[in-house]
């Protein structure tokens, strides 16, 4: 079977032309991140005008449904938040159980930097944090400055193209991802309220029953979308945040292919040579049963040669990107000004978060990072040194959506939230911006990359870099 080094070129009907500008743009590294700040910016534009209260009003307005005896009711404020941003927190789960099974956390030695760069860029900012508000009415947002937005800080990265080398990417992409870890840790000991048990137990039974049926073999999405709204009603019902239940149930999502490669490949040439040999002159496949078999064994050797994972993570990237990450910013980052900007700066609350998110971070990360690199037990990214690493460690400032998730946590009341979220937008600013400038300074005292070093898509401009092949797409995963 001859081997194919591009994918197949389809004509293009008439709406892919149309929608063809849309498209490329949404195949952007940064697209995301560019969607996330226009929503940003028009909340804030939209809570200071002359239309603010339309604004708060609109996220207050009551949305629910009625089921017999049962009535389900919130605002719209708290479908997004809790509902909509479990979805959010499944496709992190999901990409944690990927990057534990196959990617950077497979091994303590691999996994070792990223986790204490992560753990520092944790801990040494909710200290700070704690050193201006101890005692204080802003203590119960340590959390805020903890966490680092893994969009906005490849977005960042992606600014700078193909320069930056690809275990710089990897290291930043473990490193968000084990902070993701860390801020759902939190989120569920320490900004919890009273806990249910009962409702707790059922939604731990769910999961527990949706583990099970990994192990029938179910590989179908429905069973887990069913259990996965039952979990999270249970978890919603229990006290704990009901976007655990969406991280937990990514747990259960099966990991496994049902044939290798190989035996896709078998099955795949079978296929196509018997559509070959059912083609009649003047018939169309419509009306050929035999083609009609060959299709469906192609589309059965496919669906069983990719890990329900995969296919459920790529499904779940375009409506979280650019739907449920900018709406959650649209109905949470309308922060009203009213006393000033300068007034708002000097408030402690602040205070803490920008000293956390653009000291605390990169100080963090970098003390933690060396710490293990001297100890032995992890080492540095290849092709890279201290200073592109200390200019990544300014990108792990940037905390916006995971901050303002976490901000709205420690003050459920809205006292606070908007001092809190002039720290984010600042520090998230002034990070991202830092950390840019190192990095590029850092690229332009590097070796240029050869042409021969990476291969770009003329068409789009996009950098096609190699990248390590998962053991997904291969046999290596049935045996996860």
């Amino acid at each position: 079977m001859a081997h194919l080094s591009a994918p197949i070129s389809l004509p293009a009907r008439p709406i892919e032309r149309v929608l063809s500008p849309f498209s490329r743009f949404m195949r952007l590294e940064s697209a995301g991140g560019i969607v996330l700040i226009a929503c940003t910016l028009v909340a804030v534009a939209w809570a200071n005008s002359p239309w603010a209260g339309a604004y708060h009003h609109l996220w207050e307005t009551p949305l629910g449904f009625s089921l017999g005896p049962w009535t389900v009711s919130h605002t719209l404020h708290h479908w997004i938040n809790d509902g909509l941003m479990a979805v959010f927190f499944f496709l992190v789960g999901l990409e944690i159980k990927r990057e534990a099974l196959v990617g950077e956390l497979t091994s303590l030695r691999k996994a070792a930097l990223p986790a204490a760069a992560a753990l520092g860029g944790m801990v040494v900012p909710a200290l700070l944090y704690a050193a201006l508000n101890a005692g204080g009415a802003g203590a119960a947002g340590w959390g805020i400055p903890m966490a680092t937005d893994i969009a906005f800080a490849l977005g960042v990265l992606a600014l700078m193209g193909p320069r930056v080398p690809l275990s710089l990417k990897v290291f930043l992409t473990a490193l968000a991802i084990v902070d993701d870890i860390g801020a759902v840790l939190v989120i569920a000991l320490f900004y919890t309220g009273q806990i249910a048990w009962g409702a707790l137990g059922g939604g731990l039974l769910v999961i527990a029953l949706a583990a099970l049926a990994n192990r029938l073999g179910v590989r179908r999405p429905i069973p887990y979308l069913l259990l996965g709204i039952v979990a999270w009603s249970c978890f919603l019902a229990s006290g704990v945040h009901a976007t655990v239940a969406g991280v937990l149930m990514a747990l259960t999502i099966p990991s496994r292919t049902r044939i290798d490669a190989d035996e896709f490949l078998e099955h795949a040439d079978t296929s196509v040579h018997a559509f070959r040999a059912a083609c009649e002159r003047g018939t169309s496949v419509l009306t050929n049963l035999r083609q009609q078999a060959a299709l469906q064994g192609l589309e059965n050797a496919t669906e069983a040669a990719q890990a329900p994972l995969q296919r459920i993570e790529h499904d779940l990237h375009v409506p979280v990107a650019f739907g449920i990450i900018p709406l959650f910013a649209l109905a949470n980052a309308g922060v009203t000004l009213s006393g000033g900007i300068g007034g708002a700066l000097a408030h402690p609350v602040t205070l803490g978060v920008i000293l956390g998110l653009v000291i605390g971070k990169p100080l963090g990360i970098m003390v933690f990072s060396w710490l293990a690199v001297r100890a032995g037990i992890a080492e540095l990214p290849a092709g890279t040194g201290w200073k592109a690493v200390h200019a990544v460690s300014w990108l792990g400032g940037i905390g916006f959506t995971m901050s303002l998730f976490v901000a709205g946590l420690a003050f459920p009341d809205g006292g606070l939230v908007d001092e809190s979220k002039v720290g984010i937008f600042a520090a998230s600013l002034a990070a991202g911006l830092g950390g840019w400038l190192l990095l590029r300074r850092e690229l332009a005292r590097a070796r240029p990359v050869a042409p021969s070093d990476v291969r770009g898509d003329r068409q789009t401009g996009l950098s096609t870099e190699p990248t390590e092949r998962h053991p997904e797409s291969s046999g290596a995963a049935r045996t996860l």
